[in-house]
């Protein structure tokens, strides 16, 4: 981080523990709320740290803050280092989603490709405690990869913060020459830019489309509303 930024890290109760639509959907709704909560709180971005950018469209379009994702921004970026990205996720369930977020970003021909390991989210949290787990999912992130950039694939993302934060002490991390990008430094460094040119120009998202900011009652509204029955 820049001198004189913090970041405070909120989680997400209970956490994604399972690769699943209906468990992104309410990961959305607790994003949405506390970017809304980190608005009003006094906070000059806010971040989704979870890569399938679930609620991202809609918190931009709740407040005035800049609000960065670490799926999109490490799509974005890794534009800069290749001209065909390929990701590598941790369970094939999470594929269609990515699917989803790549048309979504309109970057069909730029990610080309998106292969999966297999493990459920909370699985992998175990390699962090045992450097030998740790280089069976680097091994296994590898041999997913390698078709990816045979096929063409010039820049490797690993689809998750959980396996950016696990290769994250691989410097010059790379696959058959393809460099592997951890999006969680990139994700900081974006909002920091956004926090930057906001108070330089005024600089913020469009509010004639996707992110037309909702009124004040319709936010309070979703905010105050049950979650269910």
């Amino acid at each position: 981080m820049d001198e004189g930024t913090q970041v405070d890290v909120k989680g997400i109760t209970p956490h994604d523990s399972y690769a699943h639509p209906i468990v992104e959907m309410r990961c959305a709704r607790e994003v949405i709320c506390n970017a809304v909560r980190a608005e009003r709180e006094g906070y000059d971005a806010f971040v989704i740290g979870h890569f399938q950018d679930a609620g991202l469209y809609e918190a931009r379009s709740v407040v005035n803050i800049p609000v960065v994702a670490l799926g999109e921004a490490s799509m974005l970026y890794g534009c800069q280092l290749g001209q065909r990205l390929g990701i590598v996720t941790i369970n094939t369930r999470y594929i269609p989603w990515f699917r989803h977020q790549i048309r979504k970003y309109g970057l069909q021909d730029r990610v080309t490709g998106v292969h999966a390991m297999q493990f459920e989210p909370g699985q992998i949290l175990k390699a962090y405690e045992s450097p030998a787990l740790a280089e069976q999912v680097r091994e296994l992130f590898a041999a997913q990869a390698k078709p990816l950039v045979a096929a063409g694939c010039e820049v490797l993302i690993p689809g998750g913060g959980i396996p950016m934060l696990l290769f994250s002490t691989l410097h010059g991390h790379a696959v058959d020459g393809a460099p592997v990008i951890n999006g969680i430094p990139i994700a900081v460094k974006m909002a920091e830019l956004a926090v930057k040119l906001r108070k330089i120009s005024g600089l913020g998202v469009s509010r004639a489309g996707d992110y037309t900011l909702a009124p004040p009652e319709i936010i309070e509204e979703f905010m105050t509303h049950p979650k269910g029955l």
